[in-house]
C-alpha cells in the first residue's frame, strides 16, 4: 500500500470538508483580516484558521505523523508527513476571485501518495491515492474518474504555464517562449487549477517556477493516477525541486527537453 491506506484518503477528504466549511464562510467577508508575511506574500485569518483546524484534527487522528504546513511550518519527524496548503491562491481569495483551493497531501519517505485538491468556491474537488485511481466531483455532486489526454504532439497541445516573471527570474524565459511557439494554444488559469485540468484531459501541459512543497504535493498523486507524469521542470521527482511540470505523459520528455540548459 506504499505506506498509506484507504483510511488515509478518507481522512484527507474529511479534512477537506472541514477546510471548505471554514474558508467559504470567510470568502468575501467584509472583515477578512489580511497581513503580509516576511516573504511579502499575503496571509488571511482564513489561511490560519484552516491550517489550525487541520493540524488539530491530524493531532487526534494521526499523532505519530509529521505535519508540514505553509503557515506554521513543520512539526515532528516521521516517514509519513502530511503536507498542507490551507488556501492555495491567497491573492485570489482576498480579492474575491474564486480560483483558490485547499491542498492536502500525505507523503511517505518524501513522495506524495495521497492528494486532495478542494475548490469549494467552484463546487469542485479532485483526489487520489497511489494504486486507487484519481477522481473528481462536479458541481452537481456527480463523481467520475480522471484520465489525461492522448495528445501526442506539442503542435496539438494546450499549454497552461503560470508566472512568466518567474520563468524570467529562473533564466528560462526564452525556453518558455520557445515552447509557446511550438504548441497549439496557451492559457494561464492559475494555481492548482491547470494541473487538475491536465488530470481531466482538458489541458495537456501545466507548470511553473517558484513553488514550495505545499504548493505541489497534493497534485502528484492525482496526476499520476490519472495517467500523467509530474516532475520539476528540471525532471526531479517529488515536490522538492522548486518548480512543477505536469503533462499527459506522452509530451513530458519533449517539454523537459525544451527547458534543458546546456
Amino acid at each position: 500500500m506504499n505506506g498509506h491506506s484507504e483510511d488515509d484518503l478518507e481522512l484527507a477528504l474529511r479534512l477537506a470538508d472541514l477546510a471548505d466549511t471554514i474558508s467559504l464562510v470567510r470568502f468575501r467577508a467584509t472583515d477578512l483580516r489580511i497581513d503580509t508575511k516576511p516573504d511579502r506574500t499575503p496571509v488571511t485569518d482564513a489561511d490560519q484558521a484552516v491550517e489550525e483546524a487541520i493540524r488539530h484534527e491530524l493531532a487526534q487522528a494521526r499523532p505519530e505523523d509529521s505535519i508540514l504546513g505553509e503557515e506554521y511550518g513543520t512539526v515532528g519527524e516521521a516517514r509519513r508527513q502530511w503536507i498542507i496548503d490551507p488556501i492555495d491562491g491567497t491573492a485570489n481569495y482576498l480579492r474575491g476571485v474564486p480560483v483558490w483551493s485547499t491542498l492536502i497531501a500525505l507523503a511517505v519517505d518524501g513522495y506524495p501518495v495521497v492528494g486532495v485538491v478542494s475548490m469549494p468556491a467552484f463546487g469542485r474537488r479532485w483526489w487520489a491515492a497511489i494504486g486507487h485511481g484519481a477522481y473528481t466531483t462536479d458541481r452537481d455532486g456527480a463523481q467520475r474518474g480522471l484520465r489525461v489526454s492522448a495528445v501526442p504532439e506539442l503542435a496539438d497541445a494546450s499549454l497552461a504555464m503560470s508566472g512568466i516573471d518567474r520563468f524570467e527570474q529562473a533564466g528560462r524565459l526564452e525556453n518558455y517562449l520557445g515552447l509557446t511557439r511550438r504548441v497549439w494554444r496557451t492559457r494561464d488559469y492559475g494555481d492548482a487549477w491547470p494541473y487538475m485540468m491536465v488530470a481531466e484531459g482538458l489541458v495537456d501541459i501545466a507548470g511553473e517556477f517558484g513553488l514550495q512543497p505545499y504548493d505541489m504535493a497534493a497534485l502528484f498523486p492525482i496526476i499520476h493516477e490519472a495517467g500523467g507524469t509530474m516532475t520539476s521542470i528540471d525532471g526531479e521527482e517529488g515536490p522538492w525541486g522548486g518548480s512543477a511540470l505536469a503533462t499527459n505523459g506522452r509530451l513530458h520528455e519533449a517539454v523537459l527537453a525544451t527547458f534543458t540548459v546546456d
